[in-house]
């Protein structure tokens, strides 16, 4: 009896987080509105980089992949709020696109083959992994790197655009090429 009481309890607090969670991410997505609004009123990106959205779409796609039924039973809240996010951070390139200069376009193209190339990838190889549990450990260890790399290419960008690497020619060989 104290089990099923526990599990409950378990199931009540998940599903709490899940929607706090979910609230936070939702935010998280609407925060970029008045940077697109900036855009679109100026006809122009300015110095914004796309790199971060699409970091995000990859986020999103791989976190939504993670919540379904093929990888992670019972989590339909994270496919859910991933699924809005991949949509908003879409529409983030999409208007990241329209006011970018020829030459980034191309670049951009070539940046969304790349993600959806990656995440093609990673589901189709999931399927091949049998073991549930296996699965669902490294789709969430890939979900976590994205999320990490989602939240640390804003620092990488500002970093090269703070740091002249023609001023500092020790500069480590990883630093220039990630600049």
């Amino acid at each position: 009896m104290v089990s099923l009481a526990s599990s409950q309890v378990l199931a009540i607090c998940k599903d709490a987080a899940g929607i706090v969670g979910n609230i936070f991410a939702f935010g998280l997505f609407l925060s970029l509105i008045p940077t697109f609004m900036r855009i679109m009123r100026n006809q122009s990106i300015e110095q914004f980089s796309g790199l971060p959205y699409m970091y995000g779409l990859l986020n999103c796609l791989i976190c939504a992949w993670y919540g379904t039924p093929l990888v992670s039973p019972n989590n339909l809240l994270v496919t859910s709020v991933n699924s809005v996010g991949a949509v908003f951070q879409l529409a983030y390139i999409v208007l990241y696109v329209m006011y970018t200069e020829k030459e980034k376009k191309f670049r951009t193209f070539g940046w969304i083959l790349t993600v959806f190339g990656l995440f093609a990838i990673i589901v189709i190889g999931s399927l091949f992994i049998l073991d549930l549990e296996l699965r669902r450990i490294i789709i969430g260890s890939l979900s976590c790197a994205s999320l990490i790399s989602m939240f640390a290419s804003p620092l990488l960008i500002i970093l090269c655009l703070t740091v002249d690497i023609q001023n500092f020619p020790s500069s480590s060989y990883s630093l220039t090429f990630s600049c």
